[in-house]
């Protein structure tokens, strides 16, 4: 009698994650499954069949670096993941999620406290996802994660954060050191989710990321205040499983980056630990990051060192914007900081800062350090060794939206070179600008002698009405190609699920392989598809980016005509999440991806989202293989 299998897919360019030669073959699936593969499977028959001659087909992609733990609470599908071929997310990065519940108590609410300026989501939202956080235990969570009409796979990670919080409370966790009581209950918690199937443990060191509720809006997140020897206990317990752990660097000291990062070495630490870190980019305002990243990585896994250390990558320009002040980019930068410490919704309390004098001065300053005169801030800008992420130059500046509509899709130095002519008392002054509403604008400005003048009165007058974007990072296409296609890093960095008007990366899978694509045909392809499937898979030690028969049947059908003419950078847009209560940006890729398949369940098909998705549950909590057991605690130890 001859097997009807559920799906069959006929005719695709396969290639299958492992980095080989792709071939033409069909595909057969069955209860969720790959049934069969070969180059032609005569004969079978199936309950549908899918033509996808001219189309590739490869493994479900993976996204190692997203903050999907709230979103997946409310939207668990992940739609602007599936849509773009993602099958597989990798959560609880930079030390938070959701591993030991809400963590209540004494009038706290950590989640909402971590998460709100970190990946600037409203407030409201965090505390809805919060208030179904119920669970206190971390095998809790990942029965509550299986319980979700999942569309993606699911990788958590323990949340260095949450764990010194579920250990020492939260004012305790950013005041002071751990008793070695506290601490060796975070090694027990730590140890307990290793035992559990956690794919590792993720810290965050980076000066961006502040605490935004009172009385701590002023500390850093709870991660930041671990000090070396407790992170190198920490570690341990991780480098005896075998497990990840996914890392933000000191920035402020390069010697601290390398001591922390030097953790990797199997040479001093008798076994290797896999560290991921972000991040592998080509700085704007620091050319010597990307320089360095490279130095270090190759270092750090030579045979003098036998590290197993990964950058993580983005295979895009590192495109950032801006409501008003409120961006990401702002918390390093004291005098933007003041902005960002107030609510999202506080449009008072920063008009108020706004007319503060001595604020106005503050800002100016710093605005305009390094741009003019003959002194040592001005030669490290000159030779892009700033220490900020933002650039701070309006050429490099754009407007998206205001309430002037002659200025979307400006760059701001262009509008300012409008204003001082317009500002000049020339005979032809009242001709500068392009036209009435833009006149009347002009009209409000004061007297505006630098870029620090003009674009403080932007911020002022038009607070978050004022949306706009630079790029801070990989600028240069060379250099993206560069760091793409080398083997030192591995694609990420995605950032999913985060800073819901200020980042869209969730195309960058399809970015990586069309670089590939141009860079090297179809070994390149095949290169990309690896490195974006089977790679980071075999890095957490999870069952999948493989389509071996017998492996969940999580696959993807790419058109390659419509990669090679998507544009991610273009098509970006910002649109509103209902389920979010908020804007959101994200990325259409329309036409590359006309598959997307999880557990033999089409949840994107030709363009739209199937009566599957969210409805069925497809995703599962994909844990570390716990196979290998872990080493005994003795056998790892210093030299």
């Amino acid at each position: 009698m001859t097997e009807i299998y559920d799906t069959l897919i006929r005719g695709a360019r396969i290639f299958d994650g492992t980095g080989g030669a792709p071939f033409y073959g069909d595909v057969a699936i069955k209860d969720g499954r790959i049934a069969a593969r070969a180059g032609r499977l005569n004969g079978a028959e199936a309950r549908e069949t899918i033509d996808a001659e001219g189309l590739w087909l490869t493994p479900g992609l993976l996204d190692i670096h997203t903050h999907y733990d709230l979103e997946v609470e409310i939207a668990p599908g992940l739609p602007e993941s599936v849509r773009h071929g993602t099958t597989t997310v990798v959560v609880a990065n930079c030390s938070l999620g959701l591993a030991f519940g809400a963590l209540r108590k004494n009038g706290d609410d950590p989640i909402v406290d971590c998460f709100a300026r970190v990946e600037n989501v409203p407030k409201h939202v965090l505390k809805k996802v919060a208030d179904r956080a119920t669970w206190d235990a971390s095998d809790q969570y990942l029965e509550h994660l299986e319980s979700l009409n999942l569309g993606p796979n699911i990788v958590p990670m323990v949340p260095y954060s949450m764990l010194r919080i579920a250990a020492m409370g939260t004012e305790a966790s950013v005041s002071r050191d751990p008793t070695e009581a506290e601490l060796q209950e975070m090694e027990r918690l730590l140890e307990k989710c290793m035992t559990e199937g956690y794919a590792g443990f993720s810290s965050d060191a980076l000066p961006f990321h502040y605490l935004s509720n009172d009385p701590h809006r002023e500390k850093r997140i709870p991660s930041q205040y671990g000090g070396f020897q407790e992170l190198k206990r920490l570690t341990h317990v991780v480098r005896r499983f075998g497990r990840v752990w996914q890392a933000t660097p000191p920035v402020e000291s390069p010697l601290k980056v390398f001591r922390t990062f030097l953790l990797t070495s199997g040479r001093l630490y008798k076994k290797a630990l896999k560290i991921t870190a972000v991040a592998a980019m080509d700085v704007r305002s620091d050319r010597n990051i990307i320089r360095s990243a490279f130095s270090l990585t190759r270092l750090l896994n030579s045979k003098l060192l036998d590290g197993n250390f990964k950058l993580q990558s983005l295979a895009a320009p590192f495109k950032v914007w801006a409501d008003g002040a409120v961006t990401p980019l702002a918390e390093e930068i004291p005098e933007l900081r003041r902005l960002m410490m107030l609510d999202l919704e506080d449009d008072a309390g920063r008009a108020a800062i706004y007319a503060d004098p001595q604020f106005e001065a503050d800002f100016k300053r710093m605005w305009r350090e390094g741009k003019t005169g003959y002194n040592a801030a001005r030669l490290r800008r000159l030779l892009r060794m700033e220490e900020l992420a933002l650039y701070r130059g309006i050429d490099e500046m754009y407007v998206d939206a205001s309430p002037v509509a002659a200025w979307t899709g400006e760059r701001m130095s262009d509008i300012f070179g409008r204003l001082r002519q317009f500002q000049s008392g020339a005979a032809d002054a009242n001709d500068a600008a392009k036209d009435d509403e833009e006149r009347n604008a002009f009209e409000g400005f004061p007297p505006c002698a630098d870029d620090a003048d003009f674009f403080f009165h932007l911020l002022k007058t038009y607070d978050r009405a004022l949306y706009w974007h630079t790029i801070s990072a990989n600028a240069d296409e060379k250099m993206i190609r560069k760091v793409t296609m080398s083997p030192d890093f591995l694609p990420g960095f995605s950032d999913s699920g985060a800073h819901l008007t200020n980042l869209a990366f969730y195309d960058v899978n399809l970015r990586a392989l069309k670089i590939a694509m141009e860079e090297r045909g179809e070994d390149g392809v095949a290169y990309m598809v690896r490195r974006l499937t089977r790679d980071p898979a075999e890095f957490f030690d999870i069952a999948a980016g493989s389509i071996e028969i017998g492996d969940q049947a999580d696959l993807v059908l790419i058109d390659p005509k419509a990669l090679a003419a998507h544009d991610g950078v273009a098509n970006t847009k910002r649109v509103w999440r209902d389920l979010l209560e908020n804007d959101q940006l994200v990325n259409r890729s329309d036409g590359v991806v006309p598959l997307t398949m999880i557990a033999g369940r089409a949840l994107w098909r030709d363009g739209v989202f199937t009566d599957d998705f969210e409805n069925e549950k497809c995703g599962r909590v994909l844990l570390a293989d716990r196979g290998h057991a872990a080493a005994p605690a003795h056998a790892i130890a210093a030299e």
